[in-house]
Parts: C-alpha cells; structure tokens; sequence
C-alpha cells in the first residue's frame, strides 16, 4: 500500500471512529416488551436515539408498534423502563420517554444537505448485537416507499438510501454523516435478502423535526386529509404555459365520501396549486397538507381536459377519515 493509500485510509478510519466515538453513548438497544400472565416479556427488539438530555429517545413506529413499554439499554449499561409517547405509522418514527437524566443527546443535522457517494455511519444493534458500526456511502437520494394506516396509503419521501450494512435490529438507530450529525433514522433493508447494501433510512429535515416536534408534544402527529392518489406527471405545453410550472399530480384515484370527492375533483384531474403553493408531486402535496388546513376552506388549482379551474376543498382530519 503506498504512502498516499494509507493516508486516505487513515483519514477515512478516523471520520468513522470519530462519529462512533461521539455518538456510540447516545444510541440504546430497544426491547420491547409485552405484558402477560407471567408479566411482562420481549416482544420485539430495535435501536434508539436519545435527543434529548431529560429522556427523549427517537426510533422508528414499527419497532415500538402498539406496545406502550420498552427497556432501553444504553453503551454504558445503564438500563431504563422507557414508555412509548407516540408513533406515527406514516413517517416511521416514534418518541419514547425514558425517567433519566443526563444522556449524552445527539445532534440532529439536515439530510437536505446530503449528497449521492458522502460517506454516512450507522450505528444501531443489529440481531441484537448491541453498539454496531458499519460505513458506507449515500447510494442515491429521493428514494421513497409506502406506508400505511388503515385504508390509507402514504409515500415516505426523500428516503435515504445507503450502502452501509443494515440487518434487523438497526431499526430506529442513528445514519449520521461524517460530522456526527444524525441525518436519518434506519427504518428497512429492502429486498429479500439481509444485509445486500440496500438500505433505507427515514431523513431528519424541516417536515421530520415538525414531525418530531408534534409527538414529543401531542403524542400524534395531525394530517389533513384530501382522498386523492396520483403521481407527479409533466404538464402539456399549453398547460404549463397557463400555469407557470411544468408538473403537477395527476390523480388516479378519489376516496369515496372524501373532501375531494365532495369538491368534484376527479381522476385524471391534474392539482397544481394549494392555497396558490405549487404541488408538482406527492412529497410536496403531503408536506402542505398540515394541521392548519383541517376544517379549513383550502382552494385548489387544478388541470381538467387542458383548462385551469378552480376548487374550493375542505379537508379533514387524516386520523377521523380513516376510522
């Protein structure tokens, strides 16, 4: 190996160790437990990371799923009852609150900042082998894949796709880029194999810190809800002319009895603006349709056989429209 290799190497080896170093104390192994007749016991196993230094730990909603308890073990043995403050299926991520004080939290960064080839970490316990580091890079960006509640589907967007080795058990442990910074959470290893170098992770940016923000308050997360299902399509060139941008959502499918069923929208309709904000595909669509839109009259700006109309919807809340 020449002088330059070993460089880069060592370089490269100090990056790792150096996030590892930093962030190994703020990742917990998660148990989740069940209670029984014979008292509580394991029903499933993850990661988390503490955020906070008063018991804040993030990981993902399918780790904790519907079970209100968890132990927690942290680098330095320490081990504490932690409860599920909320989960919110549809972006993965879940608050646990543990009674504890002093935790080392990690610094959350911007995966919006990320870039296809920078080198990332990750650090979790995969098949239970507590404090694991593996590196890699960012294979691609803007990845997403679909979640559900109840009869209602949602893409996560811009999922962080990786490199780095993800096995069961890395669920709700920290991707952090080279400066230590958590830019996502691992949520899935795509494909029917373990560990293939294809691995997922839900990012840390604006829509997931408002996301965070709700369940360490609220416990739950508040969605509007619209009815529709559609992908972003380009516009025809008159259409794009008239509306100033070139995509829109073109939608495949309305809900029946939903807001936009009752405001007239139809499939092959093609959304363009909320509120005179542009929507060019479903990732923007999800990220306006906020709490402050539930109840409240939202207009739309739609593309129907070549011509702009307008329609006024008025959305519901996501949880009341599903049960």
């Amino acid at each position: 190996m020449s002088g330059a290799d070993a460089k880069a190497l060592d370089a490269y080896s100090h990056v790792v160790t150096s996030v590892a170093r930093s962030l190994l104390p703020s990742i917990a192994s998660v148990e989740v437990l069940r209670r029984s007749r014979a008292g509580r016991r394991a029903a499933g196993a993850g990661s988390a990371v503490a955020i906070t230094p008063d018991g804040f730990f993030l990981t993902s909603a399918h780790v904790v799923g519907r079970h209100a308890q968890t132990r927690l073990t942290l680098s330095d043995g320490r081990i504490f009852d932690a409860d599920r403050i909320g989960a919110d299926p549809l972006s993965d991520l879940a608050i646990l609150r543990a009674n504890a004080g002093d935790l080392p939290a990690a610094p959350l960064g911007d995966a919006d900042a990320l870039q296809t080839g920078q080198l990332v970490v990750a650090i979790g316990s995969p098949l239970g082998f507590a404090g694991s580091v593996s590196a890699g890079v960012v294979s691609a960006l803007g990845r997403s894949f679909a979640t559900s509640i109840g009869q209602v589907e949602r893409l996560i967007e811009n999922v962080i796709q990786t490199d780095a080795a993800l096995h069961p058990g890395n669920s709700g442990g920290a991707l952090a880029d080279g400066r230590g910074h958590v830019v996502g959470i691992n949520t899935a290893v795509a494909g029917p194999w373990v560990g293939q170098g294809l691995g997922l992770a839900v990012p840390i940016n604006a829509t997931t810190r408002r996301i965070i923000g709700a369940l360490m308050r609220d416990g739950r997360v508040r969605r509007a809800y619209l009815g529709i299902a559609g992908g972003s399509r380009p516009l025809p060139p008159r259409a794009a002319a008239a509306a100033g941008q070139q995509r829109g959502i073109e939608v495949t499918e309305v809900m029946p009895q939903s807001p936009a069923a009752r405001a007239g929208i139809r499939v092959e309709d093609v959304l363009l603006r909320i509120d005179d904000v542009r929507v060019e595909d479903m990732g923007a669509l999800q990220a306006i349709l906020t709490e402050d839109h539930i109840g409240r009259p939202t207009d739309l700006t739609l593309v129907r056989r070549g011509d702009l109309i307008a329609v006024e919807v008025h959305p519901v809340e996501l949880s009341a429209s599903v049960a």
